[in-house]
């Protein structure tokens, strides 16, 4: 386990619990356990948020804290070489499991991120600015946030290349959630449009319809707890004029958002940029039919951007800008560094690319494959 990352994790806590007047936190959803363990993962349930396993942060040091169950895996496998100490209780017992953890916790004021009242004890609910604490990445982080962004990419590319004309929008989903798997990372996030579906509905969750000739795919895909936000696109036959007027749109709107994202900025201001640019490539107000991202991480949006939002874009912060014109759109994970956004999720090289322009200079996005 990374040690430096560790330390200047367990820094910003003590600051943050000196600020709220705690003694320690223990956390249990899935981001944080990430977050604070380095990439350990503590899921059983794809769909729960919690997981099996918390991690109590108090006097400098991490203790897991789970069931009989959940520790020899947690000892032998997430945990191991950690320096992590695990603390098991009987998952039959609730009282038994209470007095255990209570015993850990002895008497210290623990805010905790899941329910307060946890196996019976009164624990203060987690202070809600907790997740600002996570914007920041330590080199660690970075460094498997490029690892995970480029298998992502992979991932999404190879099912791009491997759909066929007659396939359901099912059938795509599985292939993408296969390509992602073998990446061995985690999908969180798994839509597919096919032909007029990618014009109509800017969150399209999988049908049984078959695509034709189009395809939008989507996926934000986690690794050591690290979420990239990815989309790409695939056409079978010529490319429609208009089709590719309004992707070149969109690349452009792209393009000034992330070459605008530098720290200091609001994500008010970033908004307003946005704005302008669908306006100044010919689809104002088209920003109204759907979110246009924001900054992420840990969560698939750590902050969505809003006409209002007064937060801060900081430095080494990830973000995924996705603008959308019916029928199109443009999404990649991008890091915020000193000379500007470095793409986590860069294209491979046979992928074809658009350079998307504005006042703000070029960037080359991701054209929509032609088979």
């Amino acid at each position: 386990m990374p040690q430096a990352e560790i330390a200047a994790k367990l820094a910003r806590v003590h600051d943050f619990c000196s600020r709220h007047r705690l003694d320690g936190l223990f956390l249990w959803k899935r981001n944080n356990f990430a977050w604070i363990t380095a990439g350990r993962d503590n899921h059983v349930a794809n769909f729960r948020p919690d997981g099996v396993a918390g991690i109590l942060v108090a006097d400098g040091k991490l203790t897991c804290l789970c069931d009989g169950i959940e520790a020899p895996r947690m000892r032998d496998e997430e945990l191991a070489g950690s320096g992590i100490e695990v603390v098991e209780f009987d998952w039959w017992d609730e009282a038994a499991a209470r007095r255990r953890i209570a015993d850990v916790i002895s008497g210290r004021r623990m805010a905790i991120d899941r329910e307060t009242d946890f196996k019976g004890l009164s624990l203060e609910p987690l202070p809600p600015d907790f997740a600002q604490i996570r914007w920041a990445l330590t080199p660690a982080e970075i460094e498997r946030y490029r690892e995970g962004g480029r298998r992502t990419a992979l991932a999404i590319e190879n099912a791009c290349r491997l759909i066929q004309p007659g396939d359901t929008e099912h059938d795509i989903a599985a292939v993408l959630d296969e390509q992602v798997r073998r990446q061995g990372l985690k999908p969180v996030v798994n839509l597919v449009a096919a032909d007029q579906r990618v014009e109509r509905f800017r969150h399209p969750i999988p049908t049984a319809q078959p695509m034709h000739r189009y395809a939008m795919l989507v996926i934000c895909a986690e690794h050591a707890g690290l979420i990239a936000n990815c989309t790409r696109l695939v056409h079978f036959g010529a490319l429609p004029a208009e089709l590719a007027r309004r992707h070149q749109a969109v690349c452009n709107v792209d393009a000034q958002v992330n070459l605008s994202t530098v720290p200091g900025r609001t994500l008010g201001e970033l908004f307003a940029v946005i704005q302008s640019a669908y306006a100044d490539n010919g689809f104002d107000g088209e920003w109204r039919k759907h979110h246009q991202g924001g900054s992420t991480g840990y969560d698939g949006r750590e902050v969505f951007a809003t006409p209002a939002s007064t937060v801060a874009i900081l430095p080494d912060q990830a973000f995924a800008w996705n603008p959308s014109i019916a029928g199109t759109k443009s999404e990649d994970t991008v890091l915020v560094r000193p000379g500007g956004v470095e793409v986590l999720t860069p294209h491979g090289r046979q992928w074809p690319t658009v350079e998307g322009r504005g006042t703000a200079g070029v960037l080359a996005r991701c054209g929509i494959l032609v088979r």
